[in-house]
């Protein structure tokens, strides 16, 4: 066996094959296109956190005297747009997703390589799209693109920033369709439905979210864009149109888009509790039967978000009982998890870390939102930082904290190379506290009645939002780190091994980072998923 072999990086590898810029911009190795996210992804991230910041320095004092009302608006605006459509929605499926399917199953590529690489394209563009109304004077309409606001009265370039995110939605859509066809099609022999990785199930019920719920938001901002150009009377109530119609259609997507954000989250979440409790996932099929409920409930809930918007009270009561369905299922991960660590032989690498932070973060969030989708309670905290926080420790607490799991989980895999195990420790430490001074005391000034998208309000608030501003500091610190050593191990790591965390799964099996066609022969699969019998511990090199 060879020195590169036997550390695990050929010289052949899908980043030394062809180095040119050329090579990797017209590229169809699904490898080097979830880099090629990776990297825009994580642009989009910086500049959404560069408003955050922005925000919570605003709101440490309670006069509003650092920005202006009109200026404050296009700052939150834009923290929303650019974190939920160009950095939360792709964040896993583009990068981790892209990377890995095949890998899991066993296959050389994507089914559609060409398509892949076209998806990306198409992202970039929507995103130069919406960055160019950025830089014109952004937005100031939410991220909601709330009609008849969006269609009428508002000043700011709404019209890019739309047509940025209906462009970014074929790229959704295109990946999701990718997926769904090269995991029906493409498996190893032996691969039956349920010896798939949760890792795969996730992408799965995410991808056929993203096909069958996309086109809707697509079409109603293209409404929007219509009527704001052509005055038409579709959202207009003086003309005859109805402003709570846009509320359905973009809710109708954006709930299930919740899904799109969590659920890859839930599959790296799984991958990692397996490997680094030794265990089997407590109840498979359960949890895969669960994603598939979660993908389909969350087209049945959207009607939680109208509970002030003129919905009858019948209505609302169908939704709040669906919400407290769609629970359920979550519920189910979130035990199972548990359960899988429970006399397990759990190790505390960075990995794990952020795993379990993940599965409290997300707890404390869906729990909030089965509060969220009670009337009485969601009538009393509507638009009011309690709604803010709520989202936040889903989808910062929840898919950030995963995509973190997940990009130091598969680093060895992606780059070949080592991290510094004490400052990732130290971050995903940092993470957790910092998130949490930033994100509770939101839910104390919400209950009190604080409501959010303002720039000024009562000094009895100015603590809580200090307490807030100060962990967003933190928060920020935490962010930063990863980036840093990260990048510094890409270039100036030690080489790891194949795979040094004695892993089970299709992936592990080939070279640390993967040739360019991912294994030399398509592998045949005979045993179980997550085998971590003692016997199976013996074969782990």
């Amino acid at each position: 066996m060879s020195e590169a072999t036997s550390t695990g990086y050929p010289e052949e590898n899908y980043l030394t094959q062809g180095s040119t810029l050329k090579s990797w911009l017209l590229t169809t190795d699904h490898k080097r296109i979830g880099v090629l996210y990776l990297l825009t992804i994580s642009v989009f991230f910086l500049l959404g956190g560069l408003f955050a910041a922005g925000i919570r320095l605003e709101l440490a004092t309670p006069q509003g005297d650092l920005v202006q009302p009109e200026t404050y608006n296009r700052m939150f605006t834009m923290h929303g747009i650019l974190m939920i459509f160009f950095f939360l929605i792709p964040s896993i499926p583009a990068t981790l997703g892209n990377f890995l399917i095949p890998l899991q199953i066993g296959a050389k590529d994507v089914a559609f390589p060409r398509l892949n690489l076209a998806s990306w394209y198409i992202f970039v563009i929507g995103g130069c799209f919406t960055l160019w109304a950025l830089v014109s004077g952004g937005v100031d309409t939410g991220w909601t693109f709330y009609t008849p606001f969006s269609t009428l009265f508002s000043n700011s370039h709404v019209l890019p920033a739309a047509l940025g995110v209906f462009i970014t939605g074929f790229s959704s859509i295109l990946t999701g369709l990718n997926f769904i066809v090269t995991i029906h099609r493409m498996r190893a022999p032996g691969l039956t439905w349920f010896k798939l990785p949760l890792f795969i199930w996730s992408h799965y019920a995410t991808s056929l979210i993203q096909v069958l719920g996309t086109p809707v938001v697509a079409i109603t901002i293209v409404l929007v864009a219509f009527e704001r150009v052509f005055h038409l009377g579709i959202f207009d109530p003086s003309v005859g149109g109805d402003p709570v119609l846009f509320q359905h259609l973009f809710w109708f997507y954006s709930h299930p888009a919740v899904y799109i954000m969590i659920l890859p989250g839930m599959g790296v979440i799984s991958e990692v509790v397996a490997t680094f409790s030794r265990k089997r996932i407590f109840g498979y099929k359960f949890m895969a039967f669960a994603v598939l409920a979660i993908a389909v409930l969350g087209f049945f809930v959207w009607g939680h978000h109208m509970f002030v918007s003129t919905q009858s009270v019948y209505a609302g009561t169908v939704f709040s009982v669906l919400t407290m369905l769609v629970a359920i299922p979550s519920a189910v991960k979130v035990f199972n998890w548990t359960a899988t660590m429970y006399n397990g032989a759990v190790s505390w690498d960075t990995p794990m870390l952020y795993a379990i932070g993940f599965i409290g973060l997300f707890t404390i969030g869906g729990l909030t939102g089965v509060m969220l989708g009670t009337m009485g309670i969601d009538i009393h905290v509507h638009d009011t930082y309690f709604v803010v926080a709520h989202f936040h420790y889903v989808m910062v607490g929840g898919a950030i904290m995963a995509f973190l799991a997940g990009i130091h989980y598969w680093w060895p895999k992606i780059a070949g190379k080592t991290y510094p195990v004490f400052w990732s420790k130290l971050a995903a430490l940092i993470v957790f506290i910092g998130f949490n001074l930033t994100f509770f005391p939101q839910f104390l000034l919400g209950y009190m009645g604080m409501p959010r998208r303002y720039h000024a309000y009562p000094e009895e608030f100015q603590v809580l939002n200090v307490l807030s501003s100060a962990g967003a500091t933190v928060l920020g610190v935490g962010y930063l780190l990863p980036v840093i050593y990260l990048t510094y191990s890409f270039f100036f790591g030690a080489r790891c091994a194949q795979n040094p965390w004695g892993a089970v799964g299709l992936e592990w099996e080939t070279t640390s980072p993967p040739p360019t066609l991912n294994f030399d022969e398509i592998p045949t699969v005979t045993g179980e998923v997550y085998d971590y019998s003692p016997k199976k511990e013996a074969q782990v090199v």
